[in-house]
């Protein structure tokens, strides 16, 4: 009898997947980082565009992918017979064989300043067509649609419980509507790094590398937690209990200069974070509910542009060696 309830343990335990970044010039093979994942026990990964090359490579290895549709293709998706013809070049022609876990239907769109409004139009008309070439080609129950988004989307953001979607930012409810309809989840870019150097006066960084003993006044012992129920109770203040979170980016620079920023930093993180998640205590607003993480990034990428911190938020270097010794 133990020996079945550990496996059954074993099993139900959330393992953590890496986010495949390639903005880099000195970067492996696809095969080569495909073999990477196997031999580190990585059993998810996103995929940021369809490179015919990536998922050639991932054939037969049982890596589940999360496959983004990046947001400069939205516009083309808008047409049914083209979101029909992306899904099967894309997705049917390389099924079963790819274990397609997720299609991200666009990437942190966003009002204003953010520098994606242009594509808010576009991302529902994009969604359901997708959805509807998903359920023509009958892969509904194994590929899941929906989209990614930040939590620069949120606002009165603590207590967490106060939360609540931006004035702007009501794109997002019809949005939140159709994956609940069609029980699907919502993938959420979760970074307490910047929430930590947004607000260094009032976020400690022991609260945000999982190191603060103390639960602050709302009683959290760790920002993570309150940036993941932050987003629920944002979703659920729009009609949208029941919707799951995964979260589908999180990670701390090693290098690149800037408050907080260093190699320790990140292994405390990243170590912390995984404990957390393997743990499937969950939060405070959702607890015991094993929480579907992936890190960012698998690797430094040297030409990534905006703030040096942006090359340095691999888990290993180019050369395919681990930074932090870490057990996925």
């Amino acid at each position: 009898m133990m020996a079945n309830f550990s496996v059954f343990v074993f099993i139900e335990a959330e393992s953590v997947g890496v986010c495949y970044g390639r903005n880099g010039n000195n970067l492996p093979s696809a095969q080569d980082v495909v073999n990477l994942y196997k031999a580190n026990g990585i059993t998810k990964m996103r995929v940021y565009d369809p490179i015919a090359e990536t998922l050639t490579a991932l054939e037969g290895s049982d890596i589940e992918i999360i496959l983004d549709i990046p947001n400069d293709q939205l516009q083309a998706l808008t047409d049914r017979n083209e979101a029909t013809n992306w899904v099967s070049a894309n997705i049917k022609s390389y099924f079963p064989q790819v274990k397609f876990k997720y299609i991200s239907v666009g990437n942190e769109i966003a009002p204003g300043s953010f520098g994606t409004s242009q594509f808010i139009p576009l991302l529902l008309p994009a969604l359901k067509n997708v959805q509807q070439a998903i359920t023509a080609f009958r892969l509904q129950s194994q590929v899941k649609v929906t989209t990614s988004i930040h939590t620069g989307l949120l606002t009165n953001t603590y207590p967490p419980s106060q939360s609540v979607f931006c004035d702007d930012c009501s794109f997002i409810n019809p949005v939140i509507k159709f994956l609940k309809q069609n029980k699907l989840p919502l993938l959420v870019n979760v970074y307490p790094y910047y929430g930590y150097i947004g607000n260094p006066g009032s976020v400690s960084l022991p609260y945000a590398l999982f190191t603060q003993q103390q639960p602050d006044p709302s009683g959290y012992h760790n920002l993570f937690d309150a940036m993941l129920d932050a987003a629920y109770y944002a979703i659920e203040k729009v009609g949208g209990d029941n919707v799951e979170i995964v979260v589908a980016e999180n990670g701390w620079p090693s290098d690149g200069g800037g408050i907080g920023v260093s190699m320790d930093n990140a292994m405390t993180y990243y170590r912390n974070l995984i404990s957390h998640v393997k743990s499937n205590a969950g939060t405070i607003h959702k607890p015991g509910k094993a929480i579907e993480t992936y890190l960012f990034a698998m690797f430094d990428e040297n030409v990534k542009i905006g703030a040096e911190t942006e090359k340095h938020f691999g888990v290993f270097y180019a050369n395919k060696t681990q930074k932090y010794n870490l057990t996925f």
